[in-house]
Order: structure tokens, then C-alpha cells, then sequence
């Protein structure tokens, strides 16, 4: 009976110890190592990084400064309608506004009368920023910029190689009134080819844009016809 009772107890004690010592050796080798017994996470995909954002001058309406915005948010006019004279306006303004820029950088070391730097000031503020929306106009449509053979200085309002070098010799007073003249012609051009475009043209776009030249140089001739006044 005892020996029964022995073989007994022997059976329950190891039914009972030998799991729990499965269980201990499952523990120490799953914290051997530190990780092997973790399970693994999948890598966590990484969002690339979004490309810088370039920006782009977009022209003020009259009387306020160009601004510049992201270029995702300008958007691609290439498809629009657009007709020849539309290309042959943009063609003829890039270096009618080319011209103007050139005299408007006479006058930071040139003028005398602050009024006169501050007109030459807005032109530059303005008539680049507005060259390079034609350019880029152009470029959407894969059109070039120049004109064979076509002679830019017989549009109005282009001042003649000579009437730019006497500018360009002019100091103090006589350069101001001299400026004053010539920039007030080349608008007068300006603003003959935008109104042009405003009743033959098709893009809305260029549209706009030329009633915005001919808005903003009307205003410019105004001030400088009170400058001559003075």
C-alpha cells in the first residue's frame, strides 16, 4: 500500500513540476539575446520626400507689385486657344519691355528728381517680371521667342541706338527730362500693341494681361506728364 501510494505521489509531483520546467526553459531562451524571441515588425514604409516647390512671378494687377507662388499652383494654360496675333504680340512686347528696362536701370546713378527714380523703380518692378510671364507663355506652347528678320526697333514708341546713348550720357536734370520723354513715348508703344491685341485676340489670359499694361502705363504717363510740368 505504501509503496502504491509513493509510485502515486511520484507520478502527480513530476505531471506537475515537468511543465513548469518546460515553461522555465521556453522563458530563458526567449530572453537570451534580448530580441530573438520578439516578434519582428514589418519596416514602416517612409514617405518620400515631397520635391521642393519652385516659384514663379506672376504679374500685379495695375498698380501692385508682382508676387511670387509655388508652381503647382499656376495652372498650365499651354492648351489654351490662342491665335497668331496673340504669339506676334508677345513676340513684339518682350523686347519693347526689354528696351524699357534698359532705360529704367539708367536711373538709380542718373536722376536727379526722386520722382523720376521712383517711375524708373516700378518699371523695373514690373516690366520684368512681366517678360518673364511671356517667355514662359511662349515656352508652354513650344514657340520661340524671336522674329526672323523682323527689325524691332520700327515699332513705336523703340527708342533709335543714338537716342540711347545720349540717355545713357545724360546726368542730373537733363537726363530726367530726356527720360521722362523717351519712357513716355515707349509706353504710348505699349499701349498701342496691347489695345491692338484687346480686339483681335483669343487668349483670355493675354487678355487680361494686356489691359493691364495698357491700365498701368496710361497711369505712368500721367505722372510723368506732371514731372514735365513742374
Amino acid at each position: 500500500m505504501t509503496s502504491r501510494r509513493a509510485r502515486t505521489l511520484a507520478i502527480v509531483t513530476l505531471a506537475i513540476v515537468l511543465p513548469l520546467g518546460i515553461v522555465a526553459l521556453v522563458r530563458a531562451g526567449g530572453d537570451d539575446g534580448g530580441d530573438r524571441a520578439r516578434p519582428v515588425a514589418a519596416p514602416t514604409a517612409t514617405a518620400s520626400p515631397a520635391p521642393t516647390d519652385l516659384t514663379v512671378i506672376v504679374p500685379g494687377r495695375p498698380g501692385e507689385s508682382a508676387t511670387t507662388r509655388a508652381a503647382a499652383e499656376i495652372r498650365d494654360t499651354g492648351s489654351s486657344p490662342h491665335n497668331s496675333m496673340d504669339v506676334w504680340f508677345v513676340r513684339m512686347m518682350i523686347p519693347h519691355h526689354a528696351q524699357a528696362l534698359t532705360m529704367a536701370e539708367l536711373a538709380p546713378e542718373r536722376a536727379a528728381d526722386p520722382d523720376v527714380r521712383a517711375i524708373a523703380d516700378r518699371i523695373r518692378a514690373s516690366q520684368g517680371p512681366e517678360m518673364g510671364f511671356m517667355r514662359g507663355w511662349l515656352q508652354n506652347r513650344d514657340l520661340p521667342v524671336e522674329v526672323e528678320g523682323h527689325d524691332h526697333g520700327t515699332m513705336r514708341g523703340m527708342q533709335s541706338p543714338e537716342a540711347m546713348n545720349q540717355l545713357a550720357a545724360a546726368r542730373g536734370a537733363d537726363f530726367d527730362r530726356l527720360f521722362v520723354r523717351m519712357m513716355t513715348a515707349h509706353h504710348e508703344g505699349a499701349i498701342e500693341l496691347a489695345t491692338n491685341l484687346l480686339t483681335v485676340g483669343a487668349d483670355q489670359t493675354l487678355n487680361e494681361f494686356a489691359n493691364s499694361v495698357a491700365t498701368e502705363q496710361t497711369v505712368e504717363i500721367g505722372r510723368m506728364h506732371e514731372l514735365l510740368a513742374r
